[in-house]
């Protein structure tokens, strides 16, 4: 039997899942505020408790590799290599694009005739980390950090009905315009067409060097309050 765990950290939703040959058997969500490093360990460990196995008994471990929240990408990219480290088990990720993509087509979100998904990730103000998809998963461009105006999008909107989904979509429906608008946050369940098919493919990432996408790099602050 294929299984494979799941774990998805690249925006506000802790996400975990469990699945069995394609199917999932168990799944974990917490959107607590920063409670990331807190709850994912446990999520996996509380998983395997309830199924009655062990991190070995897994045929791999699937992790979100971004773009999204860099706090969260470290997080879930560091608890999934503990686990194939110790189990001795190949690494799996998957883009949180791709995640947010199969999520719409799994739960049957498109649109009737629907021409393209276009997954939105928050970049804060009117950027989204984004890519246009078929409606069958495949990506037509590449991976972008985007600021959505009036003028995004037009030529597929032309062609027909879109949807637009992911924590950046909301935010972008008044300038997109007409169009279908979900918003959500990628989860982990989301990632199982596209991690059972790196898995029979054998597209394994190198445990040790495997870094996640972060797209733009980290930005730091320097804090205004006075600390003496």
């Amino acid at each position: 039997m294929d299984r494979i765990i799941l774990i998805e950290t690249s925006t506000s939703l802790c996400s975990t899942a469990l699945v069995e040959d394609g199917r999932v058997v168990c799944e974990k969500l917490s959107t607590e505020p920063r409670a990331h490093a807190s709850m994912t360990a446990p999520f996996v460990s509380e998983m395997m408790s309830e199924r009655g196995l062990s991190v070995k008994d897994c045929s791999a471990v699937a992790v979100s590799k971004g773009p999204g929240s860099y706090t969260g990408l470290r997080v879930g990219v560091s608890t999934a290599k503990g686990l194939c480290f110790g189990a001795g088990i190949p690494l799996i990720s998957v883009g949180t694009l791709d995640t947010l993509v199969w999520q719409a087509i799994d739960e049957g979100l498109l649109p009737e005739g629907c021409k393209y998904i276009i997954p939105m990730v928050d970049a804060r103000r009117m950027e989204v980390y984004t890519g246009i998809f078929t409606p069958d998963g495949r990506q037509v461009s590449p991976t972008v950090a985007q600021i959505v105006d009036e003028n995004s999008f037009k030529e597929q909107l032309e062609e027909g009905p879109v949807l637009f989904i992911g924590d950046g979509a909301e935010k972008c429906r008044e300038v997109i315009g007409e169009a279908s608008f979900v918003q959500c946050c990628p989860k982990a369940s989301g990632m199982t067409n596209p991690a059972y098919k790196a898995l029979k493919e054998k597209q394994f990432e190198d445990v040790a060097y495997f870094e996640p996408f972060y797209l733009k790099e980290f930005m730091t602050t320097v804090s205004k309050k006075k600390l003496f």
